[in-house]
């Protein structure tokens, strides 16, 4: 959300500044010569006025309104650096990849090197699950500032290209960039070969081998991931939220890395009705989720549960879908 607004108000910016250096009053002089026209600063003003409620438009998910006022823009002004990334914003929401792709490639054009556009374009390929692509762009950004590096280290294991993830890994550390993120992808790579369920936690039933009690006391004991993976299940299909909550906050202190527990802590939180803590705690664990379109699917499914519990009916939609999506694709 907050990237949203960091766009809006830098495009703005651009526009505006751009725009009333072209409407400053014309000269007699280019009156005479018929070198400016008059009605420039009506255009001016129209313009504005398609501009932002294409803003508003698609700022109520509304992008097929918002790209018939982008149109109107156009009509008045081609070249627009705004106008075309809107237009590249709209047609990615609407999952039209290749005018997405078209539009975000005209204003690359013009700016190269603006972190904004380049970080645009490897989402279009991000949500295309076009990673090779993604890793191409995201190099780009890398090149301009290090501090992109740890999204380039998440695309590498997407893309299964473990070798270089954990180079780009060791280059990270000796720059003294690692942060939480960087520590998770470096465990995961240690322990890709562990085995990450996949579930919906609401079709679970106990899981055998102790009741929960007993799976605590064992945990305790040698601290292993699989025993706690046992009690949170048990816990969940027993209804036992808030030890869920608690115990799965307190394994993240110990596997970090692991998207399962996000998603326990998570699961549990909303069933506490705390949808603006499961939303936080969501949103951090699916970065986590690799290779594994069933977890990230129960992701969504999750973060949809959220945003009905805050009746926000539209990203309650976007979620479900997307959980719908990958479902179909597995």
């Amino acid at each position: 959300m907050k990237s949203n607004y960091l766009y809006i108000f830098f495009f703005a910016g651009i526009l505006l500044f751009s725009r009333v250096s072209y409407a400053q009053e014309p000269t007699l002089q280019e009156i005479i010569s018929g070198k400016k026209d008059l009605s420039i600063e009506d255009k001016n003003l129209e313009f504005q006025t398609f501009f932002f409620e294409a803003l508003k438009q698609n700022a109520i998910n509304n992008y097929s309104k918002a790209i018939e006022n982008l149109e109107q823009c156009y009509q008045i002004e081609s070249t627009s650096l705004a106008v075309e990334f809107e237009f590249s914003k709209n047609y990615l929401a609407l999952k039209k990849y290749f005018e997405a792709e078209i539009f975000i490639n005209k204003t690359l054009e013009k700016e190269p090197k603006n972190v904004y556009l380049l970080g645009h374009k490897v989402l279009i390929y991000k949500q295309q699950r076009n990673f090779s692509e993604a890793i191409k762009t995201q190099k780009q950004l890398v090149e301009i500032n290090p501090k992109y590096a740890e999204d380039l280290v998440l695309l590498y294991l997407q893309n299964k290209e473990y070798e270089n993830a954990e180079k780009l890994i060791v280059e990270v550390e000796k720059n003294a960039l690692s942060s939480s993120r960087i520590i998770g992808y470096k465990n995961y790579l240690k322990n890709r070969e562990f085995p990450i369920d996949s579930l919906n936690v609401l079709n679970q039933t106990p899981i055998e081998g102790g009741n929960i009690l007993e799976l605590k006391l064992r945990y305790q004991e040698k601290k292993e991931y699989k025993i706690l993976q046992q009690f949170l299940i048990n816990e969940a299909a027993e209804s036992l939220f808030e030890l869920l909550f608690m115990d799965s906050k307190n394994g993240l202190e110990l596997f970090p890395s692991q998207p399962f527990l996000y998603y326990m802590n998570g699961f549990a939180l909303n069933k506490m009705t705390k949808y603006n803590e499961a939303i936080a705690v969501l949103t951090i664990g699916i970065d986590y989720v690799i290779e594994n379109i069933t977890l990230e699917a129960d992701f969504y499914e999750q973060l949809s549960i959220s945003y009905e519990g805050l009746n926000n009916k539209t990203e309650a939609l976007k979620y479900m879908q997307k959980a719908n999506q990958l479902r179909q694709k597995n």
